[in-house]
């Protein structure tokens, strides 16, 4: 199965390790480990994610307040994660990516 980030994802998963980074040496690694993990999930399991409208879905982190926002497409054959969501923030500001 093939996957990919937009590009607003990749920029928001840079951001957050660089964050996690700046608040403790190492930890931005972890959170980089966690997102890896999870996207591993996805490609396993790819209709396991919580439904967040008709054809997108949310994986999320363990240890980390976030989310993996994806879509299937091309058959299922294809993973397109559309946003790396801070879950106690904006819900929902990812849609306009769609």
């Amino acid at each position: 199965m093939k996957w990919y980030f937009m590009a607003d994802a990749e920029q928001e998963l840079k951001e957050a390790k660089a964050y996690y980074e700046r608040e403790k040496r190492g930890l931005g690694k972890q959170f980089l480990l966690e997102v890896r993990k999870a996207i591993r999930r996805i490609l396993k399991f790819p209709k396991a994610g919580s439904l967040l409208t008709n054809d997108v879905r949310r994986c999320r982190t363990n240890k980390f307040p976030y989310g993996i926002v994806y879509m299937l497409e091309d058959n299922e054959s294809t993973i397109i994660i559309v946003a790396v969501m801070h879950l106690h923030r904006e819900p929902g500001y990812w849609k306009d990516r769609l």
